[in-house]
This record gives structure tokens, C-alpha cells and sequence, in this order.
């Protein structure tokens, strides 16, 4: 069983900031690509930013230069720390990496629960 646990949503005032954070657990052989994704309501949901287990990153345009993604591979850990938040940032925040389990050896996308941010006044 493979779970993602995300942690550090919820409400912050325009040009605040907030660290996401999300933890891999169980049966993980090896880790890949590891991203957040958002979505608001209504919208379908679109990358926010991604990194290679090498550290290789990209972000969506909108978050350039206030996001910044990292990630602890000895933690199976990823981390979105989000600067600058505008009230267009409000979304539910949705971690994902792309794994190979333990034993079976298949590889394959999971996924969060989700986090909700919100940026309000």
C-alpha cells in the first residue's frame, strides 16, 4: 500500500505565504518525478510544478519566481513553498509522484488527498 500525505494548506492574506508539504509511505522501491498540482473550482486541474529525482524543475507560469518546489528523497518528501500568495492561487493543492512499489515491482501515478489554500483578505 502505497499512501501520499499532504500537510500545510489553509488561509493566508493576499502577499502572505504558506510551505506545502507531502510524504510517500509504504511499499516504495524507487521514486521518480514528484509535482503538485492544483485545482479551483470549476477548472480542471493543472501542474503547478514538478522535480525529477535528480532535481530538474518547472513550474507553470503563473507561479514563476514566487513558487519554489524541493524535495528530500531519503523522506520520499516533497515541499511547495509559495510566496506572494494572490487570491488567483486559491485551489485545492494535490500532491502526486510518479513510483515503483516494493515487491510487485509495478510503477504507476499517485496521488494526495488534496490540501486546500486559500488566499483571502
Amino acid at each position: 500500500q502505497v499512501q501520499l500525505v499532504e500537510s500545510g494548506g489553509g488561509l493566508v492574506q493576499p502577499g502572505g505565504s504558506l510551505r506545502l508539504s507531502c510524504a510517500a509511505s509504504g511499499n516504495i522501491l524507487s521514486v521518480f518525478a514528484m509535482g503538485w498540482y492544483r485545482q479551483a473550482p470549476g477548472k480542471q486541474r493543472d501542474l503547478v510544478a514538478g522535480i525529477t529525482s535528480n532535481g530538474s524543475t518547472n513550474y507553470a507560469d503563473s507561479v514563476k519566481g514566487r513558487f519554489t518546489i524541493s524535495r528530500d528523497n531519503a523522506k520520499k518528501t516533497v515541499y511547495l513553498q509559495m510566496n506572494n500568495l494572490k487570491p488567483e492561487d486559491t485551489a485545492v493543492y494535490y500532491c502526486h509522484a510518479d513510483l515503483v512499489r516494493n515487491y510487485v515491482r509495478t510503477r504507476g501515478d499517485y496521488w494526495g488527498q488534496g490540501t486546500q489554500v486559500t488566499v483571502s483578505s
